[in-house]
């Protein structure tokens, strides 16, 4: 409790002593008793109720997220011109001060009933740039200039959350959503809305003796058919991804089975290949044979016939010829 208070509340008791003790006094001559000094006692506590209330009267606690604005009548303008800060502070009995909070405050507009400071829907209603209805959720965080806030006084006095903050926000909000396209402001852009958003509202609330904290884009929701719609078509852009998925998978089922055809026909040819160059080999080395074999006949006529003895059975003892038949080896060889 603050001093004022203190003084007050001594004033208020003061006054209720004076008072007792006017009925006390009352009650006793009304039975023949009479209290000495009374009259002195009661006039000297109603003097110090009296200069109690008068202190009382002038003396005002702000706290320190408060200033006051003291309306003045022997002030020509109606009104001080200096502002009260935080403190104790004496004021002219007559005088009057209206206190205003320089503490942030946070004016929220929600489509939830249990969010916003307005009970039920109220978010912004706003028309995107191709003509989409869309909801939004804001929250506008500001606090009173204590430079200005007599200006404030005079201009709003103490309707300047709903008859300033509340519509200028709102009509910010949708000037700066019907520059966008529906699409855009839920996805690439709405970080850029938000940004126009806040300067917008930090030069006008500035204007009128109010600074801008922060201003929050809490949601964006659309209509239940552009909803619906939206669904449908992620749904549709699914369904072609799977699509798509399924083509390139059998693309690549596809590459795998030509590859592997291609590594068999491949494989054929060097087979193929392998097979003929070794014919080639073989027959280049049977005709070099044949031409050896040959060259030694040519010059060894009788080796046939050697072999030809050689390739007999070792058990032949005794050949039988037909009648008339030559014999198998030449007469030079049998003579010998």
């Amino acid at each position: 409790m603050d001093i004022a208070s203190v003084v007050k509340a001594i004033a208020t008791f003061s006054w209720l002593a004076a008072i007792g003790v006017i009925v006390l006094a009352v009650v006793r001559a009304s039975r023949a008793r009479p209290m000495k000094n009374a009259g002195v006692l009661v006039v000297g506590m109603i003097v110090v109720a009296i200069l109690l209330t008068l202190v009382g009267a002038g003396l005002v606690f702000l706290q320190p997220e408060e200033r006051g604005i003291v309306i003045s009548p022997y002030d020509p303008q109606g009104y001080r011109t200096e502002s009260l800060g935080p403190g104790l502070h004496w004021i002219i009995p007559g005088e009057t001060v209206t206190l205003y909070p320089i503490s942030r405050q946070t004016y929220t507009m929600s489509a939830a009933a249990s969010e916003g400071n307005v009970a039920g829907d109220d978010s912004i209603r706003a028309r995107t740039k191709d003509g989409q209805e869309v909801f939004i959720d804001a929250s506008v965080i500001y606090a009173i200039d204590p430079t200005n806030i007599i200006q404030l006084h005079i201009t709003w006095q103490g309707r300047y959350q709903d008859e300033l903050v509340r519509p200028l926000a709102r009509g910010i909000i949708r000037d700066m959503a019907s520059q966008y396209g529906v699409e855009e402001i839920v996805s690439t852009e709405r970080v850029e809305l938000e940004d126009k958003i806040t300067v917008e509202l930090t030069t006008k609330l500035g204007e009128n003796s109010l600074t801008l904290v922060d201003f929050v884009l809490r949601d964006i929701h659309f209509s239940e058919e552009y909803a619906a719609a939206v669904e449908q078509k992620q749904i549709a852009e699914q369904l072609a991804l799977q699509a798509q998925f399924i083509v390139q998978q059998k693309k690549q089922e596809a590459e795998q089975a030509r590859q592997v055809a291609q590594g068999v026909a491949d494989a054929v040819v060097i087979q193929a290949k392998g097979d003929a160059e070794a014919r080639v080999i073989q027959a280049t080395a049977e005709a070099e044979a044949m031409t050896l074999i040959a060259q030694v006949l040519k010059d060894n006529p009788n080796l046939l016939t050697y072999q030809y003895i050689l390739k007999l059975s070792p058990n032949v003892k005794v050949i039988i010829l037909p009648n008339g038949s030559q014999f198998i080896l030449p007469q030079e060889l049998i003579s010998q």
